[in-house]
């Protein structure tokens, strides 16, 4: 299935920027940036939305402009305005259960405790949408998670993440033209740093 919606997850306002659960954002903004877009405010979506053409494809990109565990509103809405399918959006949002800068497409699935994912589930009444996790790593207690997520990566964790977000940049032509197994094989090689199922 051809992507048609890329939403990057993360909460909104400067005092959040930088933080790991920002993940999302980063990887939409960078996308943005080199394509040649910027985002603008989409009063009746609830976010900032973009549009960037890869080949001959064009792509809608959004930030939910609700914190995260509201981002299915923005979701839902853009998906409903543009009569998009769940199985044509892709969400890209951190994944606590990879270490920084590990990257991996995922097809569908449940939300594994992402309140981002948990909420766009509810709101598209599907888990069909395609996923690409956003390795920052984990605290080692799950106490920590909340304090862990809401403050910056290490300089290291930074460079590591910023790495494979434009290594993604390899696969998208197979992944927006709907080629979806040549991108996940493409993007799961070892030496990528990057990890299949």
């Amino acid at each position: 299935m051809t992507v048609l919606l890329i939403v990057g997850l993360g909460n909104p306002g400067e005092k959040y920027a930088d933080t790991r659960h920002n993940a999302g954002f980063w990887f939409v903004d960078y996308l943005a940036s080199y394509y040649g877009s910027s985002f603008q405010n989409d009063k009746k979506i609830g976010g900032e939305s973009a549009r960037i053409t890869i080949g001959s494809h064009s792509v809608w990109l959004l930030k939910p402009g609700s914190f995260m565990n509201h981002s299915g509103q923005a979701v839902g809405a853009m998906a409903r305005f543009y009569r998009i399918d769940a199985e044509n959006i892709l969400i890209a949002h951190d994944e606590l259960d990879f270490p920084a800068g590990i990257v991996k497409l995922k097809s569908a699935g449940g939300h594994g405790g992402h309140n981002g994912l948990r909420d766009i589930i509810s709101h598209l009444s599907s888990r069909e949408f395609k996923r690409l996790r956003i390795g920052i790593g984990h605290p080692g207690a799950s106490r920590d998670v909340t304090n862990y997520v809401l403050h910056p990566p290490a300089k290291t964790e930074k460079a590591a993440i910023e790495d494979n977000l434009s290594l993604i940049l390899s696969v998208f032509p197979s992944l927006i033209q709907g080629d979806w197994q040549q991108a996940v094989h493409q993007l799961h090689q070892p030496d990528n740093h990057s990890i299949g199922n």
